[in-house]
């Protein structure tokens, strides 16, 4: 991990980088504090409601993020409205599940979030995704093996980060697939993931140990041509 960068080096990364143990990271490298900022609560300081929706998040809905969670149960009013919409969007949203993703893990990618980029690898994963796809993240929406379609999402993405704004040529692609409310939830989707990204970066929340261990079990710099 390396400390937070100036930032004028915190612009694109167009390509990847992978370690010995075969784990991607940008060129510029992720922009993480070295350690947490605000350490996350411990479950045991939790009244009975917040300990209950931590559960549910991770029944139900299928997501893990103790870290995440944990840290902004500090403040619980503010987690209670940001839970609801964010699982509004991501597991419960109309998005196909793979578009969803792909938008996440550009996300993830441009904005050199770790946290998030851990996660999504293996929610995506999850949702369908092989490891030479999330590989194929890393190198954009010009990169060989995507459908037209999903180069689209993963364009879009980028423009958002970008230039703040999708542009008409790729919202013209995008509607021939997704009808007003998908492209809605699509910009929501990426706008979401954006205020995220920097949430966690500046937070400087850490992955788990074993969401660590299940991204690099996945290999994912194995996939990557040999002279990334």
């Amino acid at each position: 991990m390396t400390n937070i960068a100036h930032p004028q080096h915190v612009a694109s990364n167009k390509t990847a980088r992978q370690n010995e143990s075969n784990a991607v990271e940008p060129h510029s490298g992720w922009i993480n504090p070295s350690a947490p900022r605000l350490t996350p609560l411990l479950r045991k300081q939790l009244p009975w409601f917040p300990r209950t929706m931590l559960k549910i998040l991770g029944g139900r809905a299928r997501i893990s993020a103790p870290n995440l969670f944990l840290t902004l149960m500090r403040h619980r009013h503010v987690f209670r409205f940001w839970a609801r919409f964010a699982a509004r969007l991501m597991p419960y949203g109309t998005l196909d599940r793979v578009d969803c993703e792909l938008a996440i893990l550009r996300v993830a990618w441009n904005c050199r979030s770790q946290y998030e980029w851990y996660q999504h690898v293996a929610i995506g994963l999850d949702a369908g995704l092989t490891a030479a796809d999330v590989a194929r993240v890393t190198e954009g929406p010009d990169s060989t093996g995507w459908s037209e379609h999903q180069a689209t999402v993963i364009r879009a993405a980028d423009e958002v980060h970008e230039t703040r704004i999708i542009s008409d040529a790729t919202w013209q692609k995008l509607s021939r697939r997704y009808d007003d409310k998908l492209l809605i939830e699509l910009c929501m989707v990426i706008g979401h993931y954006e205020m995220l990204a920097s949430l966690l970066n500046s937070l400087g929340i850490q992955p788990e140990e074993a969401l660590k261990k299940r991204v690099l079990e996945a290999r994912i710099g194995s996939h990557l041509p040999k002279s990334s």
